[in-house]
């Protein structure tokens, strides 16, 4: 943690507009360097034009092979296509644009030139595929989600709306690389643009009543504040609160791509996470003055629910609150809708899903793995411990395949009208019925070689069979609820588990880790965790 995390930025912590700017057209990547490659994680291609890891040529040649893969796919309607509120979002739709021209893509951007979150832009493309239209949208977000204002981000969103799988990442990012190393002499581009206008943000809003019981919130007076964090949920915030008439205050209206008016995030740095006590201080300090109080990272696909009683809740803790009262107020739901969660995300999760008499979809991490079920009904709630999730409409159809936080924003104010109790009471309750968790991340050092070897390590070569003094029950590298490897290890016994998976930018790999028993006990899980995972490295 570093010392000054929580406390608010000054002018030495602000990115420099114009060199970051400058360089984004200026800087040409080499992609046999490593750091300078088109590489797709769980959400799009990530990087600065500080590093020559997100330019005008990444950004020019990832869109040439957007839209071949696209054609290849028979993908013949429209792209719609939004960006968020870093200072790179802006020139990366620009280029993106010019290609798209070029190609004889339509195109569908906001119509008012706006910021457009990563759930509207997942809700167009479901509700145009549904619509009966003989032709197949899929879309573009160019974002790099709640990550410093020196990045930028750029993800491909397929016809079913939700982030694209690894297949199509893969072959994206392969022809991006191919076309760069040939001097993007492949690409098609052309300064004149053809975008058409759409109607993000009226479309999304509007449709908020069929998921969200606005009525209940309007009716109990629920006093909410609504914080964007400079994010692309400002103009929704606003527009919810004139639309349906609700006690809503927007409580920082500013956007700056510099983000000055941020608290700086656990290591110094600023970061747009609503689910970081550090980053949310700002926030949390506001918590007496309403009922509710909600934070958004920059494309709003994050949330942050603060309560007066409880301040920032562990997003684990609102996972849990959120999935038992959406199950218990949703009788259109399928009744063999499952719950899904990621592998790391909190077991008392499963333990509520059990009360429920709920199957749990249990699934490696990334929101790619809920978008089948998203889709068809059979998950009727998808979410991750990183404060990311989507449910569906109250009739149990798709409302977004991709995360999306102004909707678990809203709903902790639907939970207050309707149940009288905070999220925060709720989750008390549910830890008296099943045991109060213990969870934390932490990461330990290790070699690329070893990275290498964990994300494919089978939970057959863990040969430890008792972690902090009981047995372990299972040593999964699939997920139980699709089988699909998990790039690391989990263990499991009948109080606790951990996680280790190899991080993605750093010689790093992350050990999450969760006790029933309490801190000691947790931190038990750790250490032991650490040396069953060397011992498999041979480390």
């Amino acid at each position: 943690m570093n010392d000054r995390a929580g406390t608010p930025a000054t002018a030495d912590d602000l990115v420099d507009l114009d060199a970051l700017l400058a360089a984004y057209h200026e800087r040409v990547p080499d992609v046999s360097i490593p750091e300078q490659k088109v590489v797709f994680g769980t959400s799009g291609h990530r990087g600065s034009s500080l590093d020559t890891a997100f330019n005008d040529t990444h950004i020019a040649a990832i869109t040439q092979a957007i839209v071949e893969y696209r054609t290849q796919q028979g993908t013949d309607g429209p792209l719609f296509i939004g960006r968020d509120t870093h200072a790179l979002s802006a020139p990366a739709e620009q280029t993106a644009l010019q290609v798209l021209a070029a190609n004889g893509v339509r195109v569908l951007a906001d119509a008012q030139d706006g910021f457009v979150p990563t759930p509207a832009l997942s809700h167009a493309i479901i509700a145009y595929n549904r619509a009966g239209n003989t032709d197949t949208a899929d879309g573009i977000v160019i974002t790099p989600s709640h990550n410093p204002p020196r990045d930028g981000g750029f993800k491909y969103n397929p016809p079913h709306g939700g982030p694209a799988d690894s297949d199509a990442t893969s072959w994206i990012a392969d022809r991006a690389n191919a076309i760069i190393a040939g001097g993007n002499a492949e690409v098609r581009r052309q300064d004149a643009t053809t975008a058409e206008g759409y109607d993000y943000l009226g479309s999304y809003v509007a449709d908020l009543e069929h998921i969200i019981d606005i009525d209940a919130i309007k009716r109990a007076g629920v006093r909410i504040g609504a914080d964007p964090l400079g994010g692309a949920s400002l103009p929704y915030w606003e527009r919810i609160r004139d639309h349906y008439g609700l006690d809503l205050t927007v409580v920082n209206p500013e956007v700056d791509p510099r983000w000055a008016f941020m608290t700086l995030d656990w290591d110094g740095k600023i970061r747009m996470d609503p689910s970081s006590a550090s980053a949310m201080a700002s926030v949390v300090a506001r918590k007496d003055e309403f009922d509710v109080l909600t934070g958004n990272d920059a494309d709003s696909d994050r949330h942050g629910i603060v309560t007066p009683d409880g301040g920032l809740m562990n997003p684990n803790h609102y996972l849990a609150v959120a999935i038992e009262y959406l199950y218990a107020h949703r009788p259109e739901w399928r009744d063999d809708a499952a719950i899904g969660k990621t592998l790391v995300s909190s077991s008392i999760i499963d333990r509520v899903a059990e009360s429920l008499g709920r199957r749990l979809w249990e699934v490696p991490v990334g929101f790619k793995w809920f978008v089948p079920g998203l889709i068809d009904g059979s998950v009727a709630f998808g979410g991750e411990e990183s404060a990311g999730a989507s449910f569906l409409r109250k009739d149990g159809t798709a409302w977004t395949t991709d995360k999306d936080g102004i909707i678990l924003a809203l709903l902790a104010s639907e939970i207050i009208a309707v149940t009288g109790k905070t999220p925060s009471q709720l989750y008390t309750e549910l830890t008296e019925r099943f045991g109060a968790p213990v969870y934390q991340r932490v990461d330990a050092a290790a070699s690329k070689e070893q990275k290498a070897r964990l994300s494919k390590l089978d939970g057959d070569a863990i040969t430890a069979d008792t972690l902090a003094g009981d047995p372990i029950t299972a040593k999964l590298s699939k997920a139980p609820g699709n089988d699909a490897a998990v790039g690391g290890v989990k263990v499991v016994t009948d109080r606790a588990w951990f996680a280790a998976r190899p991080s993605g930018t750093e010689d790093v790999y992350k050990i999450y880790a969760e006790s029933f028993v309490g801190q000691e006990h947790l931190e038990q899980v750790q250490r032991e965790a650490k040396e069953i995972v060397d011992a498999a490295l041979g480390a």
